[in-house]
């Protein structure tokens, strides 16, 4: 795991670098978060957490999770629920947690892209967000050079944002 920063920190380095437009954004990213003491930290990646896919149509297939070797399955947020995951964000760190999901990813599998992307002000500066269809998020997100761009996952009616890097993937 990356080293800590602050949310401040973070948020600095976020509002430090320059916007992108929602067109850059087009293709598959791998992500990864960036640990800053959100609940959040690790549990993506416990469960299996591969990125983010957009479309040139502006839609995005916003969690993708990898199944089996080279398999991704991109999951719809609408069956997760938020406020339970941010409460008890522990338990997203278990082993046990990442059985569990493996089992369910079918279940929770998303029939087309769930989220928009456009653009949007955030700290002062338009740049490119991704807006989810069915839960209160946005994704925010910056350049840091031509393969990688930084994100910050807002949620309404939570102050604490959750960081998070992607880098650009040439194929699956």
């Amino acid at each position: 795991m990356l080293p800590v920063k602050d949310q401040q920190t973070a948020l600095e380095e976020f509002g430090s670098l320059p916007p992108i437009a929602p067109r850059e954004l087009v293709g598959l990213w791998k992500g990864h978060g960036i640990p800053t003491g959100h609940p959040f930290d690790g549990v993506l990646e416990n469960l299996g957490w591969f990125g983010k896919r957009f479309t040139p149509d502006m839609r995005a297939d916003a969690l993708l999770f990898r199944s089996g070797d080279q398999r991704l399955v991109a999951i719809d947020p609408k069956w997760i629920p938020l406020r339970l995951a941010l409460r008890f964000h522990d338990v997203g760190r278990m082993r046990v947690a990442s059985n569990l999901f493996s089992y369910l990813q079918r279940r929770l599998r998303a029939r087309g892209p769930v989220g928009s992307l456009k653009t949007m002000v955030f700290g002062g500066v338009e740049s490119a967000a991704m807006v989810y269809d069915d839960q209160p998020i946005v994704d925010h997100f910056r350049q840091i050079d031509a393969e990688r761009i930084m994100g910050a996952m807002t949620t309404k009616g939570d102050e604490r944002i959750y960081f998070f890097e992607l880098q650009r993937v040439n194929g699956p």
